[in-house]
């Protein structure tokens, strides 16, 4: 139980409602930034505008899974007002204060580290990113599924990398009886890909491999997709790139030659925000009470 712990939610999507649900369900006491425009009601939370005032009770912070900008600005789905998170603000929080992500950039970090407060990256946590991938693979074959004039049985898919989510595409691509290759770099990915049945292609020979793709996902955070490897492609090819914002995709040479693609980041609060949040929710919990069990 988490019973009289201050949690500071602070902007987000979907998935922060289900979180906000089952703090309230184990006892937390909530503060919510930018969900004035929810239509979800949480009575008993504490609803506010005022950032420094909220963080200086807090004992945990709960960010957006997209992280902050380097400006200090706080996606936030349920509100028209803009919130920002500053330097100043952070400072107003205790050392050893528990801030949860989903991903961090590096400027956020360093601040973290300078004000001594305790950054979690939910994403970077197995237990997270493992069952997440179940509603990201769901998600990105079904945008893909949208896109494609043809069915995905049959079909010549390519995803690139095989992190958590490129080893859940793989497999639910194969189930639907697609023809699947995987792109990887390390020769044990290559071995592991080999052993389930597929296509495995080493990263160099990227170019070679989307030839004939009907679908190519990527799930690689840098710039793999580039115009060389896209003029290798059918004007029929479908791209559905699922890494983090800007993407690994030359979207302006696709969208020249004609292709469809599309960048979809975050695709769990889109398609499944109630697993999505159960699965956060399941993490967050637990850190929490671990760190109670070990402050009593």
């Amino acid at each position: 139980m988490l019973i009289g712990q201050r949690l500071v939610f602070a902007g987000g999507d979907a998935r922060m409602l289900e979180i906000i649900r089952q703090a309230h369900e184990q006892g937390a006491i909530v503060s919510l930034l930018g969900f004035d425009g929810a239509s979800s009601d949480f009575p008993d939370s504490f609803y506010s505008q005022d950032v420094i005032d909220s963080f200086q009770e807090a004992d945990a912070v709960i960010l957006p899974m997209s992280g902050i900008d380097d400006d200090g600005r706080v996606d936030t789905r349920f509100s028209t007002s803009p919130l920002w998170i500053s330097d100043v603000a952070l400072g107003t929080l205790r050392p050893g204060t528990l801030v949860f992500t989903g991903i961090a950039r590096p400027r956020f970090e360093a601040a973290c580290r300078r004000l001594d407060l305790q950054l979690v990256k939910l994403m970077d946590l197995d237990e997270v990113a493992i069952l997440n991938s179940i509603p990201t693979a769901e998600g990105a074959i079904a945008m893909a599924m949208e896109m494609m004039d043809i069915t995905i049985h049959g079909c010549t898919a390519v995803v690139v990398g095989f992190g958590r989510c490129g080893e859940t595409l793989a497999r639910d691509l194969r189930a639907l009886s697609a023809n699947v290759r995987v792109i990887a770099r390390r020769p044990s990915d290559l071995a592991r890909i080999t052993e389930m049945g597929l296509a495995a292609i080493p990263i160099e020979r990227l170019p070679e491999a989307v030839q004939g793709a009907d679908l190519v996902i990527n799930t690689v955070p840098t710039k793999v997709l580039t115009d060389a490897v896209i003029s290798q492609m059918e004007t029929s090819s479908v791209i559905v790139d699922i890494a983090s914002k800007p993407g690994g995709t030359d979207f302006d040479y696709a969208q020249k030659r004609g292709l469809k693609a599309k960048l979809a980041p975050s695709l769990p609060g889109l398609v499944a925000p109630k697993t999505a949040g159960r699965i956060l929710a399941g993490t967050i919990g637990r850190i929490l009470k671990d760190r109670n069990n070990q402050s009593s």
